[in-house]
């Protein structure tokens, strides 16, 4: 019989609290044990960049990540960004305007990554070599990458124009 450990976080703005094995990873955890499967699993030791999210604004590959290390912490996955009614979040409109993703796997981390980066460049500009840097613990097999930088530039540098005013 595996012991258990009875965790509190806050995952999307929610409350919860649960029992876990110490052994259980965030990723299965928001997966399986709260049904929030928009957070994928690629290659399970921290290289795709698939299962990133966002633990106290920071993001986590968490596939890595045991979900005990999230207690008392704030959770942000891909389904607790939009809008309550259901308008996606601009760099989930950008990537989809500029063609920034095609078979969707890697969309979810994609977008966790550079929301955070949105929120460490805090409305200054970006710049390419920044947005690439950021990405390049993402793995996509599919787009070439352009479509998301150009994606990320749009929103980044619309955001710094909008502070600069």
């Amino acid at each position: 019989m595996s012991e258990t450990v009875r965790i509190a976080l806050t995952v999307n703005g929610t409350p919860r609290e649960a029992e876990v094995e110490p052994r259980v990873h965030l990723c299965d955890f928001l997966r399986h044990a709260l049904d929030l499967t928009g957070t994928h699993m690629g290659c399970e030791h921290g290289v795709c960049g698939a299962c990133t999210v966002l633990l106290d604004g920071e993001s986590v590959r968490s596939c890595l990540t045991l979900a005990v290390q999230a207690r008392g912490k704030a959770v942000t996955t891909i389904e607790g960004i939009a809008l309550p009614d259901g308008t996606l979040h601009p760099i989930q409109e950008a990537l989809s305007a500029c063609h920034g993703l095609q078979c969707g796997y890697c969309t979810p981390g994609v977008v966790m990554t550079l929301i955070e980066l949105q929120r460490e460049l805090d409305g200054r500009p970006a710049d390419e070599a920044s947005v690439r840097r950021a990405l390049a613990g993402n793995l996509c097999r599919c787009t070439g990458y352009q479509g998301m930088v150009d994606a990320a530039l749009s929103v980044l540098n619309a955001a710094a124009r909008e502070a600069a005013q």
